[in-house]
């Protein structure tokens, strides 16, 4: 079970903007006032600056923050724009910290998806950095893995690949068809 906290800032602004405009555009009566639309997949909430937190068997694995968040109750889905997830060990300690401009986190599975210039720095002062335009991150499995095309990056190395699994630090990588080079001894391979 997850403990979502979620921070609420009050816009009415865009509220009063429409209803002054309403009010406007039905001032003439010899024009039809426009029709609203409803969007089938409207969201339950909409949320400025919201915050989560991911938590696995007790133990805080990431800490979430999206600029906006659309709710999507029943589906247990929440739309994210400008992602940022901070990762965690067992102990506590900063792992990475994820950006993106997009993402979805679902609730109920624990699973955060993070779409559009999606960068992931490992926090262990290595420099590590992973660029990828899909990511997901699974809170049981404590991995992050990726079906799309993906560049891993650090002072002493540059991996690419079509997929790759891995856990939230770079510590162990997993990948399908890596192409790289290191500096220094070079870089062992599958199947060399």
């Amino acid at each position: 079970m997850s403990e979502i906290r979620q921070v609420l800032r009050a816009s009415t602004l865009a509220g009063l903007g429409a209803l002054c405009w309403g009010a406007v555009g039905c001032a003439d009566r010899g024009s039809t006032p426009p029709q609203s639309r409803v969007v089938a997949d409207s969201a339950d909430q909409i949320l400025e600056q919201m915050t989560t937190t991911i938590v696995g068997n007790g133990v805080r694995k990431s800490l979430v923050y999206a600029d906006t968040a659309f709710i999507y109750s029943e589906r247990q889905v929440a739309s994210l724009r400008n992602l940022r997830a901070t990762f965690f060990d067992a102990q506590g300690n900063q792992t990475s910290v994820l950006t993106s401009k997009r993402g979805e986190y679902h609730i109920a599975r624990g699973t955060l998806e993070a779409r559009d210039s999606v960068v992931v720095v490992s926090m262990d002062g290595t420099g590590k950095r992973l660029r990828s335009q899909h990511l997901i991150y699974d809170r049981d499995q404590n991995q992050v893995r990726s079906d799309s095309a993906f560049t891993f990056e650090s002072p002493t190395e540059v991996l690419s690949g079509k997929s790759f699994v891995s856990d939230p630090g770079f510590k162990n990588i997993v990948t399908r068809q890596p192409r790289g080079r290191q500096k220094g001894q070079g870089m062992l391979l599958p199947g060399q």
